[in-house]
């Protein structure tokens, strides 16, 4: 007998009060195909995309884990992600491949694959699109939003100039986008063409007993799993209707941010702009307003003064003082401290599904230069967050391209990868000797 599907957009449906009511079913098994990686209908369930940039790079002793494969130790600077260990795959010994050298600038050849152009003195452009826009152009028909660039430190590079440094994500050479630094700009972005639903809590209440009788018609048809599944819906329903205020079909409004980015006694507030910014990108996640983001978080070869640390000199100028590296092994700290708070949301964020958004998600962080008081490309680190619904391996792992210190692999290996978990027919990212065409397998997970 043909398996029984259901519409992932149906609706128990009843009436009360003269209105007709509605309630949102969860995601059933009924709702998905034979193999439970789409709906039924053949719509592929979301997958996001993430890329997140911090300026001037890491200490490589302090930051690279002392063993490969699984279960790696956990470094000095990666301690903080020790939470999330599980959904964070390390690779290092990577070789950056572009073929100039202006400092920094080759640096950001690791988020797209190609050498920048136009080059004259610390100018240049992007060479070619950055990874997320080659994934927002596979998948962003398909929400509101097709991506989203999103900035914390205002405070970018003054001795730079042309765009590479200055827009993390890019669709071309001459179409960079620019980061929004203001949570609130972001939220009209995101949220401002929502109209407010008015004050319908009386309907509410009762819902689950006007959509009684085509629940009962409906349990027949599903499975065991799936009446479970039902049951513990409705009964969320019903807590939440007791409280007035039970969920909606579709999202609701959420409030504008207070939040500005606006500095603060001369300093910048980086960690609360860092959190508002990872609420917006997780709420839109779950509502499917957008499915690519982009996070500028300190730029590269900016003075961005890590205040909360007590520091008062400029993050890249102690890159480059050999007797302030403890300063910038804490700030690097500081600044994974702020990808495992991304991380943490992520994972405390329910999909529809019933699984987080970093099972559904792929974060890409990486940074300009592997060590800033060299400007050194070689064992340019990369971390992957999530593994895109088991597009890439976990629990995660350390993958080390060569011993050390010698360089090798191709870190546009990584970003085939990460598009190959978005759009399977792609056999290349990149340009010239940054160009790859052989994926990193030892990262695939089972379903890529």
């Amino acid at each position: 007998m043909p398996r029984f599907k259901l519409h992932r957009r149906t609706f128990l449906r009843g009436a009360i009060a003269g209105a007709t009511a509605a309630v949102g079913l969860p995601l059933l098994e009924a709702m998905l195909d034979d193999h439970g990686e789409a709906l039924a209908d053949g719509t592929p369930l979301p997958t996001r995309f993430v890329t997140w940039f911090f300026g001037n790079g890491v200490i490589l002793p302090r930051f690279e884990p002392a063993a490969v494969g699984a279960n790696y130790p956990i470094s000095e600077e990666l301690a903080p992600l020790a939470g999330v260990r599980d959904y964070v795959t390390v690779l290092t010994g990577l070789q950056n491949r572009c073929e100039q050298q202006i400092t920094h600038h080759e640096g950001m050849t690791v988020f797209n694959g190609h050498t920048m152009v136009e080059i004259n003195g610390l100018f240049s452009k992007a060479g070619g699109p950055t990874i997320d826009q080659l994934i927002a152009a596979k998948i962003g028909h398909a929400t509101p939003v097709a991506s989203v660039q999103l900035g914390v430190s205002k405070h970018l590079s003054i001795m730079d100039s042309g765009t590479t440094m200055h827009a993390l994500s890019h669709k071309g050479t001459n179409e960079p986008q620019y980061p929004e630094f203001n949570p609130q700009k972001v939220w009209s972005a995101l949220f401002g063409a929502f109209v407010p639903k008015p004050d319908d809590r009386a309907l509410r209440t009762g819902i689950l007993s006007a959509v009684r009788d085509q629940t009962a018609r409906l349990r027949p048809r599903l499975g065991a799993l799936d009446n479970q599944r039902l049951d513990a819906h409705l009964d969320g329903v019903d807590a939440l209707e007791k409280k007035i205020s039970a969920a909606v079909p579709l999202c609701s409004l959420p409030e504008q941010p207070s939040e500005t980015n606006a500095d603060i006694g001369g300093q910048e507030p980086l960690t609360a702009v860092h959190d508002v910014m990872s609420d917006l990108l997780v709420y839109a996640f779950q509502c499917d307003i957008t499915r690519v983001a982009s996070l500028l978080v300190l730029g590269g070869a900016a003075e961005t003064v890590l205040s909360e640390l007590g520091q008062q000199i400029g993050h890249h100028y102690n890159t480059h003082d050999p007797g302030a590296q403890q300063q910038v092994h804490d700030g690097v700290v500081y600044l994974m401290q702020r990808f495992a708070a991304l991380l943490g949301k992520l994972k405390a964020a329910v999909d529809p599904d019933g699984k987080n958004l970093l099972d559904s998600s792929i974060v890409f962080c990486s940074s300009d230069c592997a060590e800033g008081l060299t400007h050194a490309i070689a064992r340019q680190p990369i971390l992957l967050a999530g593994h895109g619904r088991d597009k890439l391996i976990y629990p995660g792992i350390h993958v080390q391209a060569a011993p050390y210190p010698t360089a090798a692999g191709n870190t546009s290996d990584v970003l085939l990868t990460c598009l190959q978990a978005f759009d399977p027919t792609a056999t290349e990212v990149g340009s010239g000797a940054p160009r790859s065409t052989t994926p990193l397998t030892a990262i695939h997970g089972p379903m890529l």
